[in-house]
């Protein structure tokens, strides 16, 4: 604790503007044998930010890295800094080299690259600013002192104004207290109006905090000392949830946010619909039935016919929805751009609806602060009650809300004002895949069958996507590779998929197949496993986890709640007795159930498995009844029946 005390004083130094002493603090921390597991030592990392009336920011950031050993070195000769230049600016004001000789380098300033930041789907003009570094030995640190103007998202304005966050004179941040490397320090400082009313929390950790004023001013100070790199677990949480963080923001609560929200697309005219739009709604609304029936058609007209591709259209980035007349006239856009088409056609048909904002992968703390990195639509049906739809993840799916999307948290822009919601677990019977099959087995070990798959919601989704995202030259290949992977000698005797663009009923697939020496067999005995426990594995995402942890810190997730259930009847040849058949599974928890097994009667074989997966996202003692349900599907996969033959 000592040092880290001595550092903080020293650090205090710096900030104060004696740079002779980054020499000592430098030298201080050591290098291999005081950091043994450090590739890159930050011994310091110092943001502080200046909040103007109109919600400005300017921040000035320091940043203090000492190379520890060669992969250090080599992540260290290159440093990149992102930025949008639609709503933030990055200057790079000083880079210094502390050579562990002693002699000090500075970079040139005019040599640093500013170029388009790598992009795929969403091309707004992002860029990068790159630092050659170069060579770099064991005992180096680096120095970078660089002012930031503006905040992350774009929206409209023109000139200096578009620096300005959307909530004009509010200001928020979300400041990770936590990297991938260590920092001996890590420093955040505000500065804001003492009229302006800010609220912050730290999550997930302990900080120290301080608040003094200066004259008109409030400065609010964090800091945090030895952050450890977070180590991360497979199929984990979004790290957000779970790594240290600090939210502020000035905004007073989520009704605020909402009302804003709804009113700056009204103002922009984002939702008015051209008389080609009304006729497109009329065309497609023909012969629709009901009230969700005419949701439904509208929800699946803009999943399948608006491209998800996102390019810089002027006015109208971020927050602001471009108008439906645009969307509707290029046939693509992002997730606002089809979120706001389809309140577009919804309004235009006689409903009520509105955008919505949401954030895909991480949880929403109840903070107002901006968490957001998705948009959706609501439609407020003719009971009251508020519809969620998703166009952007529901292309060729059943759902006009994706179960993907539970237990996530959304705000919805009203002009009365909403809190913050949360959508609710769906049922697994809702996202059910059901496996049927009849089989028979010769004395030879030929198996002639067939075999029905059914799937529901977003195993519906799972099992349909193989053909509505592949060329239908290709849908025969898929069902003739999945039964090649099952075994060489598979030969399809007949198939059925029915027609995967038909939505108004869940996805069956059908396969009459007979393969060629399917068991293993030997002198006396013969081996094998049904087909309904091995096919389409790669369908179902909890196949897909890694099963080696034995307990977990954090929480994890899958695609959807779902239901497994898979019965096959086997017709087997004469044998003479069963030597090994595996045994029957029985289990219930929090995160997952399972039951099943064999039951053999004569010559006819009965196999029997229901898994029912709980949630989509799981707390880390939901993990045993998860990973339980799991091991019995791979049991019965892959733990052969032994039948003595002769």
């Amino acid at each position: 604790m000592k040092k880290y005390f001595i550092l903080f004083g020293l650090l205090i130094i710096t900030f104060l503007g004696y740079s002779n002493s980054i020499k000592d603090l430098i030298k201080s921390v050591g290098g291999q044998k005081e950091n043994p597991k450090d590739n890159v030592l930050i011994i310091f990392d110092s943001t502080k930010v200046d909040v103007k009336e109109s919600g400005l920011s300017y921040s000035d950031i320091h940043v203090l890295y000492k190379v520890i050993n060669n992969n250090g070195a080599k992540k260290l000769n290159v440093l990149k800094f992102g930025y949008d230049p639609l709503s933030a600016n990055v200057e790079i004001k000083s880079v210094i080299i502390y050579r562990s000789n002693g002699i000090e380098e500075n970079i040139n300033i005019k040599d640093i690259m500013d170029y388009p930041a790598p992009a795929r789907s969403i091309y707004w003009g992002a860029r990068e600013k790159m630092i050659n570094i170069g060579r770099l030995n064991l005992g180096d640190a680096i120095e970078i002192k660089l002012s930031r103007k503006g905040f992350t998202y774009a929206l409209l304005q023109d000139d200096d104004d578009r620096f300005i966050p959307p909530m004009r004179g509010h200001f928020y941040d979300i400041v990770d207290f936590w990297n991938e490397d260590r920092i001996l320090t890590k420093f955040y400082q505000v500065t804001v109006s003492k009229n302006k009313f800010l609220q912050y929390k730290f999550f997930n950790g302990e900080i120290n905090s301080s608040l003094q004023y200066i004259g008109e001013k409030a400065i609010y100070a964090f800091t945090k000392s030895n952050v450890v790199p977070f180590v991360t677990e497979n199929r984990m949480v979004g790290v957000s949830d779970v790594a240290p963080k600090l939210l502020l923001t000035t905004s007073p609560d989520w009704e605020a946010k909402s009302v804003w929200f709804y009113k700056v697309n009204e103002d922009f005219g984002s939702f008015k619909a051209s008389k080609e739009i009304k006729d497109k709604v009329n065309e497609i609304l023909k012969g629709a039935k009901n009230e969700m029936d005419s949701v439904g058609k509208l929800t699946h007209w803009v999943a399948d016919e608006i491209r998800y591709s996102g390019i810089s259209m002027g006015k109208g980035e971020g927050y602001t929805l471009h108008t439906g007349d645009m969307t509707f006239t290029d046939r693509c856009g992002v997730c606002k751009d089809k979120a706001g088409m389809l309140v577009t056609m919804l309004r235009a048909a006689g409903f009520k609806s509105y955008a919505a904002m949401t954030m895909a992968g991480s949880r929403i703390e109840n903070i107002p602060a901006d968490y957001f990195n998705h948009s959706v639509t609501v439609v407020k049906l003719k009971s009251g009650k508020y519809e969620l739809l998703d166009p952007t993840w529901v292309p060729f799916v059943r759902e006009l809300w994706s179960s993907a999307e539970q237990q996530q948290n959304y705000l919805m822009g009203l002009p009365e004002g909403a809190d913050l919601g949360e959508t609710p677990i769906s049922a697994p019977e809702n996202h059910y895949v059901k496996i049927n099959g009849n089989s028979e087995i010769a004395v030879d070990g030929t198996i002639i069958g067939e075999i029905t798959i059914t799937a529901e919601g977003q195993s519906d989704a799972a099992f349909r996507s193989m053909f509505v995202r592949n060329f239908k030259n290709k849908w025969k290949d898929i069902i003739e590779q999945e039964m090649l992977r099952l075994h060489p000698n598979a030969q399809i005797i007949n198939y059925d998929f029915g027609y995967p663009y038909n939505y108004n009923e869940p996805i069956k697939i059908t396969i009459s197949y007979k393969i060629d020496k399917y068991c293993l067999l030997t002198d006396n005995e013969m081996l094998f496993t049904p087909i309904s426990a091995n096919i389409f594995k790669n369908n179902q995402s909890q196949l897909l986890f890694d099963l080696n942890l034995t307990e977990r810190k954090y929480g994890f997730r899958d695609r959807c709640t779902k239901l497994i259930d898979i019965n096959e009847t086997v017709k087997l040849p004469m044998y003479k007795d069963v030597l090994h058949k595996p045994d029957n599974v029985s289990n219930d928890g929090t995160g997952a159930s399972v039951n099943g097994g064999y039951i053999i009667n004569g010559n006819i074989l009965k196999f029997n498995l229901k898994a029912k997966y709980k949630k989509r996202m799981y707390e880390p003692e939901d993990w045993n009844s998860f990973k339980e349900a799991v091991l019995a599907q791979n049991k019965y996969a892959e733990e052969k029946i032994i039948l003595k033959v002769k």
